[in-house]
């Protein structure tokens, strides 16, 4: 049994309309306790005009909106109250529901009894919040692919084949004696794997430029002091929110500021200019600067294209080596020397547009990527590679001649987290991890 919830479904400020959530299998009983009509017995999506009353006391006149289940968004009897945009007459309304049997819904409670009554599966349930906290139309598109259920769908075939194969091993373990049956060996597993994995390698990059979609990426402007980084931050952000001097040191913290760069959140970072110094505070400083280009993932390198490279220059080059970066010449206002191989701009003239173009091909991103639904969060793909290294360690078992009982055991490693993807196995420890991050009204 489902207890009846209660939430704001709106946001809990003064605005033009609250609308007003319950669910449950009690809903309907409960709020023909305080709405001037009795909507129990009523059987279909129903829309109505009344009174939500306390004692004989009118509260709001609102419009309900009834849903019978399982033909509602949480796969049960559900009813929305739309009330004044009062916080004041919304709380009294909640308030009443609450002393006629309904409790406070926990934060994501109402999606996680869609999921629970197999009205979306977990890929979409994620896609919820996903079109929530969308800081780009880019991002809230791919979200919208994902709730119309086109990211399930690419799990689906490999669900399917695994259980083809899984199913024939079951069978011919359980009856050796029947000799029409298909024989299932290791030809069969090695060709599954080489057929599955190519496909979820393309599913893992798709994924991994999707999640670059929703979450942008973390961008540090790093070089040594006086080489212009304020300056590019400022010229990127469009607005002077860096100080800029000629004293060399003037930045001794980490600065931040975002862009949308065509459909792309960069989150940058102005670090101190990197050098040797006795100074305690720009020692702190400059330290952060070499933590943020471990924590980047994506380092600009400002190098002073009207002057030769130094040994600073050249131990900054050192600290990046091993990270994605763009090696970047500013101050091309002062020179005209381009023989080095890099980006070249002036950001004292906002004459950077060489960089923006350099970081958006740098990150791969094509315009199908902004139109192709993906598996876009840390936990499908962590599944995803999950299911790769369980099928590539069935092939090898397979070559190995082990029996097909022992291969068949990492092969249902792989079939249990494609299953988990979708939220088809252990869903209970899932979904509270997941759900705990929504909103209440969700």
């Amino acid at each position: 049994m489902f207890e009846t919830i209660v939430a704001l479904a709106t946001a809990p400020m003064k605005s033009a309309l609250h609308i007003i959530r319950v669910s449950g299998d009690d809903c309907f009983d409960i709020v023909s306790k305080c709405f001037s009509k009795d909507i129990r017995d009523i059987k279909e999506r129903t829309l109505l005009v009344g009174h939500i009353i306390n004692e004989d006391k009118i509260v709001d006149e609102v419009v309900v909106a009834i849903y019978k289940g399982p033909k509602s968004f949480t796969g049960e009897d559900l009813v929305e109250i739309i009330c004044h945009g009062s916080v004041l007459i919304a709380n009294e309304i909640i308030e009443l529901l609450l002393s006629k049997g309904a409790r406070l819904a926990t934060n994501g409670e109402y999606t996680s009894r869609a999921f629970l009554h197999e009205r979306i599966d977990l890929i979409q349930a994620e896609a919820i919040n996903d079109a929530i906290n969308a800081s780009t139309r880019e991002a809230k598109e791919l979200s919208m692919l994902s709730l119309k259920g086109e990211t399930s769908k690419l799990i689906v075939p490999l669900r399917t084949r695994i259980a083809d194969i899984l199913s024939l091993i079951e069978v011919n373990i359980d009856y050796p004696e029947y000799e029409d049956i298909e024989v299932a060996n290791k030809d069969h597993v090695v060709s599954l794997v080489d057929e599955l994995v190519p496909r979820i390698d393309k599913l893992v990059d798709e994924g991994e430029k999707g999640l670059i979609v929703k979450e942008g990426v973390k961008v540090a402007l790093v070089g040594k002091p006086n080489v212009g980084k304020s300056s590019l931050l400022n010229a990127l952000l469009g607005e002077s929110k860096a100080i800029v001097t000629d004293i060399a040191g003037t930045t001794r913290d980490i600065v931040e500021g975002e862009i949308n760069l065509s459909g792309i959140v960069l989150h940058l970072l102005d670090t101190a200019g990197i050098r040797e110094v006795d100074d305690k505070v720009e020692s702190i400083g400059v330290n952060k600067s070499k933590d943020a280009i471990k924590e980047a993932d994506l380092v600009i390198v400002l190098l002073d294209a009207s002057n030769e490279l130094d040994e600073q220059d050249k131990e900054i080059l050192e600290l990046v080596k091993d990270v994605p970066h763009i090696i970047t010449y500013n101050k091309v206002d002062k020179s005209n020397n381009r023989d080095k191989e890099g980006i070249y701009i002036s950001a004292l003239n906002n004459d950077i547009t060489p960089l923006k173009d350099a970081i958006y091909e740098r990150l791969g991103l094509k315009e199908e990527t902004f139109r192709t639904p993906s598996l876009n969060n840390t936990r499908q793909l962590g599944l995803l590679k999950n299911v790769k290294e369980s099928l590539l360690k069935a092939k090898e078992d397979a070559l190995n001649d082990l029996p097909i009982d022992l291969v068949s055991v990492s092969l249902r490693d792989a079939y249990n987290s494609v299953l988990e993807i979708l939220g088809e196995y252990n869903q209970t420890d899932i979904s509270k991890e997941i759900f705990s991050r929504f909103c209440v009204g969700k």
